[in-house]
């Protein structure tokens, strides 16, 4: 079925506002980044600008899959969603480029990642560990919910 049929079922695109607060309010998504055998995915959380960005902090070593990938990445893909109930859900569905952020620009995205929220393991390893920061520049954007009662409850 496609989404314009399942709206009889309560399905509802969003609009680019709603997918703006949607994006706004959450912290965590999956990246997909293109390889030769089908897309790398990553969890990652995110801070978002309120518009058309979305910057994500890498925790890199020497050998680091994720940042070769987002250098050869022409396009990227992240879906950030939230299911309270199998009645009222949401999701969003991203499409754009991904690049690094020179560490120059920092301190002007710093309100951006400031609400990031980051695994206490992640935290500890970023204090020891070179980080990169990364910008994913919003392209595509569409979103789906879901906010109906259960059969039997109309």
């Amino acid at each position: 079925m496609t989404v314009d049929e399942l709206g009889t079922y309560g399905l509802e695109q969003l609009t680019d506002d709603e997918i703006r607060a949607f994006l706004a309010n959450q912290r965590m998504g999956v990246l997909g980044l293109p390889t030769g055998n089908g897309p790398y995915l990553l969890p990652l959380s995110f801070g978002f600008d309120g518009e058309s960005r979305l910057y994500f902090t890498y925790v890199v070593g020497g050998q680091s899959r994720k940042v070769d990938l987002s250098e050869r990445a022409e396009r990227a893909s992240f879906l950030v969603y939230s299911a309270e109930s199998p009645y009222n859900w949401e999701s969003v569905s991203l499409t754009g480029r991904i690049e690094e952020v020179p560490e120059s620009e920092w301190d002007e995205i710093d309100g951006a990642l400031a609400d990031a929220w980051r695994p206490g393991l992640i935290e500890a390893a970023a204090a020891s560990a070179d980080v990169a920061v990364y910008r994913f520049l919003i392209e595509e954007r569409s979103g789906v919910k879901h906010t109906g009662l259960p059969p039997g409850f109309d």
